[in-house]
């Protein structure tokens, strides 16, 4: 193990993968899976490179309601062996990423004392069921102390409420931090590397990839024992590689939020809305000195890397919010729209509800050896990463070696900055209400393999997330940082901005262009 951040350098790990010529491990995709996967694989001794079309968390493991949580809604669906599960890798996060998760507080406010006693009761239960791992005992509170608590919520007929405890994380913070803890343990991870096709021996199983380097527009051929297919909802377009007429194992599902600002949430404690008139969960937590609202279910037949949210999903949460909240959110408080898929597991026959679709984990091999993972969610990333090795080092004939992922510790030696920049870098914020400076983007390139603005706002910096309009402000300034470190010119910058223009067009409220 290593303990410097310049082992996860995108040349340096160019160069180590055209020098390894037989790999444990190939990883496709650099979401919360599959850098579980790597993590777990690399940790183990195992050779580990993992590959990543876009950059780390770019899809759904960057957008999440940024919740750490065992599942309230699966609990009273009665799945309880999930539930418990999550509460467990609940605890488990908390101790190994104290730095990136907390404990949060949740109020249910109760509008009848019929469902005051029911929520009481089930979230005793979610309590006993996190035994040892408990975040905080379930209580009932009475109405004065619910607002009190939460001065924000509309008390209109309210009967009191259930505080209760989960977790929240920064989700892309805690992505790149799995990277780069696998790269101490020598594991080899490249963003803007996109998977062409599969090399196959003479039985007909899978024994490498064909890969684009899409920023050196080079080709590279890896041999590998094992191949992980850790893509979320591209898991299909991988498996049409392998096998083009295989029939579609995950069926994606949209989730949206929208942020707002802090001035409508005067408290630390968030607020969960169990069954909205849809039947959907409804969160607001306070996350990054914003207001984050969410998420909505919605089906989806299709996929795509940058999904757009619904103009019936905004209504739905802004509705739905008017409801609770005292300050009644318009469309024009709305800061930044952003939306993810969740690649849920297909069912074998159709459904028409994402609520009867599982969202525990599943691990197929192929014929030709290849092996998927896919359903889970965030907060069980470690125990899905430890089943798909487990399964891989059977598949693969490999030498068996225990899973060390349970307590081991996620970001630690991994932050120390490379410290020869120029007397020119300023650490002087360049914006009053966000944490971004020259120097802190340069780090970014250099320790944490960020190649676009977009890595930059949107992940490495929330800032995309939190203030769409900021952002398009700040990618100029951030494109021209970003040159400077990475040796481009004045095309690239012009081309950067652009781009970036784009992508963050759909996270502005103005880009739906409609009223109610």
């Amino acid at each position: 193990m290593k303990t410097q951040s310049s082992q996860f350098n995108r040349n340096l790990s160019i160069e180590k993968l055209q020098q390894e010529p037989l790999w444990d491990f190939i990883i496709i995709g650099g979401g919360a899976t599959g850098l579980g996967v790597a993590l777990d694989a690399a940790s183990r001794g195992y050779k580990t490179l993992l590959l990543e079309q876009s950059d780390f968390a770019k899809g759904t493991s960057s957008r999440s309601t940024k919740l750490v949580h065992g599942g309230v809604r699966y609990l009273a669906q009665g799945d309880i062996a999930l539930v418990r599960e999550a509460l467990k890798e609940r605890g488990l996060l908390l101790n190994n990423a104290p730095h990136l998760v907390k404990k949060q507080a949740f109020i249910i406010p109760c509008f009848s004392w019929f469902s005051k006693m029911k929520y009481l009761i089930g979230l005793t239960l979610y309590d006993w069921l996190s035994g040892k791992y408990s975040f905080g005992k379930s209580t009932s509170m009475s109405k004065e102390e619910v607002k009190a608590a939460i001065p924000d919520v509309n008390s209109t007929d309210l009967k009191g409420g259930v505080e209760y405890y989960d977790g929240q994380f920064d989700d892309s913070r805690l992505a790149i931090d799995l990277a780069k803890t696998a790269a101490l343990y020598d594991g080899v991870l490249i963003n803007y590397m996109k998977v062409k096709g599969f090399l196959k021996n003479s039985a007909g199983k899978v024994d490498g990839v064909i890969a684009h380097d899409i920023e050196g527009e080079n080709d590279y051929t890896i041999r590998g024992k094992v191949i992980i297919n850790a893509t979320g909802v591209f898991v299909d377009d991988i498996l049409r590689m392998d096998h083009p007429e295989k029939k579609p194992m995950t069926r994606p599902s949209q989730g949206i939020h929208l942020v707002l600002d802090r001035s409508f949430w005067d408290s630390d404690k968030a607020l969960m809305i169990p069954k909205t008139s849809d039947g959907r969960v409804l969160f607001a937590v306070p996350w990054h000195k914003h207001l984050l609202l969410g998420t909505t279910d919605t089906p989806l037949d299709e996929h795509s890397i940058e999904p757009i949210a619904l103009e019936s999903e905004i209504k739905f949460i802004l509705k739905t919010a008017r409801q609770y909240l005292s300050k009644k959110p318009e469309r024009e408080d709305v800061l930044s729209v952003f939306a993810g898929l969740r690649p849920l597991a297909a069912p074998d026959k159709d459904v028409n509800s994402t609520k009867e679709i599982s969202r525990s984990h599943k691990i197929y091999v192929e014929p030709s050896d290849l092996i998927t993972i896919t359903g889970g969610k965030w907060t069980t990333y470690r125990k899905m990463a430890e089943d798909t090795v487990n399964k891989a080092i059977k598949i693969g004939g490999l030498d068996k070696r225990m899973c060390r992922t349970y307590d081991l510790k996620i970001g630690e030696n991994t932050n120390a900055t490379s410290g020869n920049q120029t007397n020119k870098t300023s650490d002087q914020a360049l914006h009053a209400n966000y944490p971004i400076s020259e120097s802190a983007i340069i780090d970014a390139v250099r320790n944490e393999m960020a190649r676009t603005v977009e890595d930059v706002l949107a992940r490495r910096f929330r800032i995309l997330f939190l203030d769409a309009h900021v952002a398009l402000q700040l990618a100029p300034q951030v494109a021209k940082v970003m040159a400077e470190e990475l040796g481009r010119d004045a095309v690239w910058i012009s081309k950067q901005v652009a781009d970036f223009k784009s992508i963050a067009e759909p996270y502005l409220i103005e880009h739906f262009n409609a009223f109610e």
